[in-house]
Parts: C-alpha cells; structure tokens; sequence
C-alpha cells in the first residue's frame, strides 16, 4: 500500500477488505458518511464538499483511490490518472450487468465506520466514476443514505450501457429490496450531461419512488460535476438535507 500523504486536518489511515487495502483520510464528528471521490482524486473542490459535510455535523471518512491526494483537477492530472485506473481491475468499465469489484471494499467500509459513530447507517456519496459505486454499497444495510452524483460507469458507449447502473442482477434485486424497506436513493445530475446516459431513466423505472431525482439546469455548456468542479449550491443543499434526513431522524 502507498503511505497517504498529509492532507491539512485530515487524519489517516487505512481500511483492508477482500484482500485490497486503501488509505483513508477521516475528519468530524457524528453519524458516518463515506465521501467517495471522483477523477482525478482528492481535488480541492473534493475537499470542500467534504468539509462542508463535516461541518454539517457528520463523520466523514474520504478513501484514497486513485491520483494524488490534494492535486487539482487539471487536464494533465485526468489524462495522468485515466490510464491507471482504465487498467485496475476494481473497476469495471465497460462492462454492463456488473458490479465493480471495489463495491465490496467500500461495502465494508461503511460497516466498519457505522459501527463505530452508530445511529441508523451511513451515508455514501458518489460522484461520476464513482457515482454508482453508492448505489453499489447500498447492498449492506449499513448503508442508510446513498448518493448518486452524475453516475457514468460504464462508460455510457451504445444504449445498452448508457442505461445501465453498474450492478449485477443480483445487486440490483438487493437495492430494489432496500429502496422496498424505505431507504431511498439521492440522484444529482445536471440536465442533458451525456456521460450520466439514461441511468436516471433507469433509476427511476427501477425503484419508482424511492429515487429522489434532482435534475439540475446547466449554467455552461460542459456542465457535470455538480459537487465540486461545476459546483450546483441546489444540489449540495440538496445532498445535505438528505443527509441529515436519513441519518439524523428526529
């Protein structure tokens, strides 16, 4: 495993499942969210989301991925990182009807972190790459509040992975079983964002009402990181108030 480097008031550490192992950075206090981030890595705007989740009263743990912890979101760090990660293995990319191998991992991270701050569950939050990866933790029911920000694994190539949402048949029956308990699913998109394909569509004919879609009008052309780079403050309250919701019942 690489060491983790320093991010300023940030603790790390580390999390081992399924034989895979991940720094982690961890900062707050109360119910447990996992901020999983997208491409390139932990970027500054990353790192404000985050710490807006802390100072709304939560335990963040953000896990290190790929990239380069603090590095910014420029052209050159994607095209850097992109080539690594369309390698890896604990991503699935292009296949349709399959989870990604790192779902499990994240999966026992979020045991592991509701174990230790309590309360209903944990929240995971997604975004792009990894934005389906929350739907994928929603399997364990430690997992309480999933967010899917702009999902777009698998790369939306042809219908057929445009429309899908990155989970085995299996997962899929799963979620569906949770959304039927009552835990909903957070969706944040910006209207027409090609790499986000039809998923909603899918979403919403999947688990009905238990989608909560946020369609988001674009402000710019090239519009889709609706949490950070291209930061909608609608969507950010939005995923707060869900948060708080779903993890903080009166």
């Amino acid at each position: 495993m690489t060491s983790a480097p320093a991010l300023p008031g940030w603790v790390e550490g580390a999390h081992t499942a399924d034989g895979r192992t991940h720094p982690t950075y961890r900062r707050g206090s109360g119910p447990g969210v996992v901020v999983v981030h997208e491409l390139p890595g932990i970027t500054p705007e990353v790192l404000t989301f985050a710490e807006e989740v802390v100072d709304a009263g939560f335990t963040v743990v953000l896990p290190w991925l790929f990239g380069t912890p603090g590095a910014p979101g420029t052209v050159g760090e994607v095209l850097r990182v992109i080539p690594r990660v369309c390698v890896n293995s604990e991503f699935t990319k292009l296949a349709a009807g399959k989870t990604s191998p790192v779902a499990g991992w994240l999966r026992s991270l979020a045991r592991e972190l509701h174990q230790e701050t309590g309360g209903p569950g944990v929240g995971v939050v997604g975004m792009c790459f990894t934005g389906g990866f929350a739907l994928a933790t929603m399997v364990d029911p430690a997992v309480a509040a999933p967010v899917v920000a702009q999902p777009s694994l698998p790369f939306p190539v042809g219908r057929r992975r445009r429309a899908d949402l990155g989970l085995s048949p299996a997962d899929l029956a799963a979620v569906k079983d949770r959304v039927a308990q009552g835990c909903s699913v957070l969706g944040v998109r910006y209207d027409g964002d090609l790499a986000t394909g039809t998923r909603f569509e899918t979403l919403q004919r999947e688990l009905g009402d238990g989608f909560v879609r946020v369609d988001l009008r674009p402000t710019s052309r090239g519009d889709h990181a609706t949490l950070t780079a291209h930061r909608s403050e609608e969507a950010v309250d939005r995923v707060l108030a869900f948060l708080g919701q779903r993890l903080k019942p009166a």
